[in-house]
């Protein structure tokens, strides 16, 4: 079974919502999902998107694939923690 963290879009027409999940390879893009990791709201001018970084790193090291778009969120909310924890 392929795992993947990727996006599932949430909202309505012309406001467009995402919530960052880990699914099946095979489900569609808003279908079933196994967990729910975050969310993304493009529209937003700042913190456009929120993220366990934690359940995120779990699931990365069991073998699931991010998508481009996650993994861009991924790699800045480590750089952010790292920024915090460095303060």
């Amino acid at each position: 079974m392929a795992v993947k963290i990727r996006l599932k879009r949430v909202g309505a027409k012309n406001k467009p919502a995402f919530r960052i999940v880990v699914a099946d390879g095979r489900s569609p893009r808003d279908g079933k999902f196994i967990e729910e990791l975050g969310t993304y709201l493009p529209q937003k001018k700042a913190d456009k998107f929120t993220l366990d970084l934690e359940r995120a790193n779990y699931w990365v090291s069991k073998g699931a694939q991010p998508s481009e778009t996650v993994a861009s969120f991924i790699k800045k909310a480590t750089k952010a923690a790292a920024a915090v924890a460095a303060a």
